[in-house]
């Protein structure tokens, strides 16, 4: 079995992302950007499809490992049976040339190391062509050129570049991975000294980054890691935020359910923005706004629920059957089909994330009001159109409840960009079409027999997104409405304390058309806390948020679902909409108005406690 999720630590420097596990393996490196084809690919298969080992030979396990402060900058500290050493991680931000710079600092003693890099581009499919001068390796196959720089000699055999030595107090050996393309220069010169200098250049970046955080509440480490692992899955040339780093890791142990997430979902929008910019990053909720806009350049109608990180469209997907899969969990995909779906809450997300930065005095876009007319003109006549929701579901087209709530919202926020901020538009129509969605979702999305919204007009089932209706100011979180759907969820979709997403073998059969179940889905329990706390259950929001805490792994990160049977950490790791509502709640809970209330509060603002 591989190791487990909560065994691997994240570097990144704001282009790509590495996992690294406690037994000193690189599992997963795309280069040069996070949609790039993996040159290790261990992680979904086995180490012959490319990891980079550096350990201790004698594969001691770890005393320690910890972040330097609030940076990326990973130590690692083994102990042998002669010494104890310690292995330095870091990918240098604004290099030029993404790497992975790793040192072996010798502390006590002395201790035998290995390094063992074994590179296969295309996710382990093809081996490089392997030259080596001195103590630096080329490999390139194609348009992938990489370079490997060692402080020691190697030797290369079966594709494998090996370095066996000693580390004594006081020592210091480097090594560095750099991305150099086909036909770009390469990196300089590399040493220990170089080595040294760049490891703490990336902590100095990350810790003055980090220093800006304006959160001061009683979770504040869990924040600012959480905003950390944010800022590490964006891409700072085009402030695309990617929603892991990670493709293909499973939902289910062992079932289908692996999708790539190296890509920017635009259902995560006004989550991100308020977040960020609650937490004092108004240049990141820019930088992701502007993307967000660059993204639907062209026709705004044409929305897709997903694109590349530099707003690409075309994410055909593929599945790679010469991988393994995590825990052999297949088929192992890249590219994502769901850019091809549609989903109309995107509407809604787009339309309140901009709502939400005039609200919060972001300076103005002069394009951003042209897009929301053309989204708004596309809505009018389309809000009724089945869709495949915001699980991006596989099966039939159907009127989701969550859609329509969010058609709502694409309504309420044109008026209010009107009648709040004197945009030109149509206020009387857009108030009809949104009183006219209101009555059409309290009376097909509603089921007052269970007294509780529904997953989809007609469907007995539940469905966790809905959690997310006093949030977004649809109803109040005291409306017996709201609290009806919020007991159903705690008695049907709770497992073990966690929200599981919907069922996947429901009273009208699996929704999604797939076989298997999944875990539970961390945002969604999230979701519930912030309920509890809009009721006024602060105690029981505060008690399941810190509940969540403990899910993190040792460096506080999450992966998007829990496995409360196997009790591990399951799906893409880290994911972002797992961080993004932990910052939220943290928020909420500090008292005031934190991303949760001041988006009701937006969304009930000139309804004067009345409903639709």
């Amino acid at each position: 079995m591989p190791l487990r999720l909560e065994d691997y630590a994240l570097l990144g420097d704001t282009r790509t992302a590495a996992l690294v596990g406690y037994d000193g393996s690189v599992d997963w490196l795309c280069l040069p950007r996070f949609d790039s084809g993996a040159c290790f690919a261990a992680l979904l298969g086995r180490p012959e499809h490319g990891r980079w080992l550096l350990a201790p030979c004698d594969r001691a396990r770890p005393l320690s490992r910890r972040y330097r402060g609030d940076s990326l900058v990973l130590e690692t500290e083994y102990a042998s049976a002669e010494g104890r050493a310690r292995v330095v991680d870091c990918m240098p931000v604004d290099d030029g040339h993404p790497a992975v710079v790793r040192i072996v600092e010798g502390l006590q003693g002395r201790v035998r190391m290995r390094s063992q890099v074994r590179l296969r581009f295309d996710y382990g499919h093809t081996p490089p062509w392997l030259r080596p001068e001195g103590r630096r390796l080329r490999a390139c196959a194609g348009p992938d050129a990489v370079v490997l720089d060692s402080g020691v000699d190697f030797a290369v055999r079966d594709g494998d570049c090996t370095a066996d030595f000693f580390v004594r107090e006081g020592d210091r050996v480097a090594f560095r991975t750099a991305w150099s393309g086909p036909r770009g220069g390469e990196p300089g010169p590399f040493g220990a000294a170089r080595a040294a200098d760049a490891a703490a250049a990336t902590e100095r970046w990350w810790r003055e980054w980090a220093g800006r955080c304006a959160y001061a509440g009683e979770y504040r480490e869990a924040v600012v890691r959480s905003l950390v692992v944010l800022k590490a899955l964006s891409y700072s040339p085009s402030g695309g935020i990617v929603a892991a780093p990670t493709t293909s890791l499973p939902e289910e142990l062992g079932g289908v359910r692996n999708w790539d997430h190296r890509y920017c979902w635009l259902r995560d929008a006004t989550f991100t923005l308020l977040a960020l910019l609650d937490a004092g990053y108004e240049q990141e909720a820019v930088a992701w706004r502007e993307w967000l806009l660059r993204a639907l350049a062209g026709d705004p109608r044409r929305m897709q629920i997903v694109y590349g990180i530099e707003g690409e469209r075309l994410l055909t997907e593929t599945e790679l059957p010469w991988l393994p899969g995590y825990g052999r969990s297949r088929p192992v995909r890249i590219g994502n089909a769901a850019s091809g779906q549609r989903q109309l809450d995107v509407h809604g997300e787009l339309m309140d994330a901009l709502h939400q930065a005039r609200v919060r005095g972001v300076p103005p876009d002069p394009d951003a009001w042209r897009v929301q007319r053309v989204l708004m003109d596309f809505l009018e006549s389309h809000w009724r159109d089945p869709d495949n929701g915001i699980w991006e579901v596989r099966g039939p087209h159907r009127d989701f409840t969550h859609s329509k709530v969010m058609a709502w919202v694409a309504a309420d926020r044109a008026v209010k960009a009107v009648e709040g901020f004197g945009l030109e538009g149509p206020a009387g129509r857009w108030r009809r079409l949104r009183r006219e969605i209101h009555q059409e979702v309290c009376a097909y999305g509603y089921d007052a027999g269970r007294g509780a919204f529904t997953q989809y007009y007609g469907s007995p089932d539940l469905d966790a997104s809905l959690l997310l209706v006093p949030s977004v100011g649809f109803l109040p979180a005291h409306d017996p409405r709201v609290r009806g759907t919020v007991a159903a969820v705690e008695r049907e979709l709770v497992q073990d304390g966690l929200v599981q997403r919907y069922p996947t073998t429901g009273r009208t059969g699996a929704v999604d058309g797939l076989p298997g179940g999944e875990g539970a889905f961390l945002p969604c329990t999230f979701w519930l806390a912030d309920n509890y706390v809009l009721q006024g259950r602060v105690r029981e929001g505060r008690e399941l948020f810190e509940r969540l805490l403990e899910l993190r792994n040792d460096l506080g990160l999450l992966s998007e679902a829990y496995d409360t049977g196997h009790r591990r950490l399951i799906g893409n790791f880290p994911q972002a909409l797992s961080h993004i509502p932990l910052v939220s709640t943290a928020q909420n809970l500090a008292g005031g108005r934190g991303p949760t209330r001041r988006r009701f509060a937006a969304g009930r603002a000139g309804h004067g406690g009345r409903e639709e």
